[in-house]
């Protein structure tokens, strides 16, 4: 019982994104070429992606919005470059903040209502709704069969999920496993509890939540899935040697056939680590850029821009590495 209770250790900070604490030199978004906003929204769950304290939105209420779902141990700041790469293409941005222990359920039908007041509030033709690693299987959920109803009819929902472990996290199989709760006499599931929150009994593979992921409402006009090959991935290096590995799920721990078998999605695999996918403040998420602007769900970069945008990439992830790329082309490909 004390090595799974070991294992159940890993599994909890494995699959996350090291928490850091908030910094005020990232409370700010450069404007870029946003639409000046014409409303201010206090929308319980949404805000601004930095992790600024004042978590009032300011939209221009006629324009689409990106709603963006981070994964566990994360923060709307960790959001905060690729708003920027959003902003510079002037496409507008929210970030929904949950609890990263509660029920997946539970949060889902949080950002449904969340998504719901935004289109109440607003008159946004379109609501993009990104997620990454457990933000995914958030983000899916909240489109998908939910008590509460979904935003109106007029908007147009797409739905781009990253990196999600959409078929159980794999460190999470001894958690599903009844026979072994049984066994344990009660002590694995509170162990479980414990360790994860109450989101444990929704990541197992043998849970509901995995086997029964429900049908997106016919407001998702698209769904892209990208699904990333993390294989030999590093996330932090000591001179050349790897001390912190960033493959986390592996390409069969994010494949879903009851999810991919909507006509409506389109699944993408592209080779990149689990934070390298979606960046952080020191890893440009180029991968996902290149690919997101081949989808179309970020605009293109105007060529008269495209020096301006390497210097953005530059000073945003602290990279000087950008102001290489000579064209568009010579960037690097998913």
């Amino acid at each position: 019982m004390l090595r799974i209770i070991s294992l159940l250790f890993v599994m909890a900070l494995s699959a996350c994104a090291t928490r850091e604490k908030p910094d005020p030199a990232y409370y700010e978004i450069d404007a870029g070429h946003l639409p000046r906003p014409d409303v201010t929204l206090n929308i319980p769950g949404l805000g601004p992606c930095t992790d600024n304290p004042d978590r009032s939105l300011h939209l221009d209420s006629s324009q689409p919005v990106n709603v963006l779902v981070h994964g566990c141990f994360g923060s709307s700041g960790n959001f905060r470059g690729l708003a920027q790469v959003l902003a510079f293409h002037g496409q507008q941005t929210a970030c929904f903040t949950y609890d990263d222990r509660a029920g997946l359920t539970h949060s889902a039908t949080e950002l449904r209502h969340a998504l719901n007041l935004l289109a109440e509030q607003t008159r946004a033709p379109q609501i993009t709704l990104i997620g990454h690693s457990q933000g995914a299987l958030i983000s899916r959920k909240s489109l998908a069969d939910l008590p509460l109803a979904p935003p109106r009819p007029e908007t147009d929902l797409r739905l781009v999920t990253v990196s999600g472990p959409f078929d159980g996290i794999a460190a999470a199989k001894t958690c599903g496993r009844d026979w072994l709760n049984i066994l344990s006499l009660g002590l694995l599931p509170a162990t479980c509890q414990l360790v994860t929150g109450s989101k444990w009994s929704d990541i197992t593979f043998s849970s509901r939540f995995i086997r029964q992921p429900g049908t997106l409402t016919p407001g998702v006009s698209r769904y892209l899935k990208i699904d990333t090959d993390e294989r030999g991935s590093c996330r932090r290096f000591e001179g050349s040697r790897c001390v912190e590995s960033d493959d986390i799920f592996s390409v069969a721990e994010q494949r879903n056939q009851r999810i991919e078998a909507d006509a409506r999605t389109q699944r993408l695999e592209l080779r990149a680590g689990h934070v390298e996918i979606v960046g952080d403040k020191r890893v440009a998420p180029v991968k996902l850029i290149a690919a997101l602007q081949e989808q179309g769900i970020l605009k293109p970069t105007p060529s008269a821009h495209a020096a301006a945008f390497r210097q953005l990439l530059a000073r945003v992830y602290q990279d000087d590495s950008f102001m290489t790329w000579s064209t568009p082309e010579s960037r690097p490909q998913p």
